[in-house]
């Protein structure tokens, strides 16, 4: 029997709506899109990482910075993020793939490890994530979906499924078996997700106290909780919400 192989599409562009040119910006010397290639290419369940962006020639920029960190690059529609996932899974075959966004530097391999080691051990199961139920602070998200699912995303996925990837997937889950992982505690409160300018501050002043390594969410959390002035910096930024079908 073949081994299983997971790979990891992390998708990025540069025409943000909030903080446009985000997954560039530096943060402790590299990109924030090298960040997370980094915390992917170190997760032992992970096979290829693979950053998803757009043809426009705005987002080569993009493509190049993947290439420097490491991960192949795959170009697709710049509002099809769905076809972009696709195309990622045909040049890099696999049987699931899990999904990452460019503009979360913190991310945890552990936390990538603990989402596909879920369905490694029940490969019956259609989608996984640390979402479902929302524990861990934002920039902390991990979504898996096996290969045949997004195949069939693709094909019938329509308006703003073709835009958030996976909301296709787990709005029916009379149609799709979903399994969520769950921290032992409530930090969703938290944000380390990179959206605005406040954002920004806030991950510089992480990483000030922590150090440029790969993310480990628990030291984040536990400074976070020690530093209400962090903590305060994006408090009041509101995510966006996610497009109606």
């Amino acid at each position: 029997m073949a081994p299983v192989r997971v790979n990891a599409v992390i998708q990025a562009r540069l025409s943000s709506t909030r903080l446009p040119g985000k997954v560039l910006r530096p943060l402790a010397g590299r990109s924030v899109l090298s960040w997370v290639v980094r915390a992917a290419a170190h997760t032992p369940q992970i096979g290829t990482v693979i950053v998803a962006t757009a043809s426009a020639p705005e987002d080569d920029a993009v493509a190049e910075e993947a290439s420097r960190a490491g991960a192949e690059v795959v170009r697709g529609p710049l509002d099809d993020v769905l076809a972009r996932y696709e195309l990622a899974a045909q040049a890099h075959p696999c049987d699931a793939l899990v999904r990452l966004t460019a503009d979360c530097p913190l991310q945890d391999p552990a936390l990538i490890a603990q989402v596909a080691g879920v369905w490694l051990s029940d490969p019956e199961l259609h989608y996984v994530s640390n979402v479902l139920v929302r524990t861990l602070p934002r920039g902390f998200d991990v979504e898996l979906m096996r290969r045949d699912v997004l195949a069939e995303q693709y094909k019938t996925a329509r308006g703003a499924h073709r835009e958030h990837v996976t909301s296709g997937i787990y709005t029916r889950p009379a149609d799709y078996r979903c399994a969520g992982v769950v921290a032992g505690q409530d930090d969703s409160d938290l944000r380390v997700t990179l959206d605005t300018e406040q954002d920004a501050a806030v991950l510089d002043g992480v990483v000030e106290a922590l150090g440029d390594g790969v993310g480990r969410w628990r030291e984040v959390v536990a400074l976070l909780r020690a530093r209400p002035d962090l903590v305060a910096l994006n408090a009041e930024i509101v995510q966006k919400p996610l497009p109606t079908a």
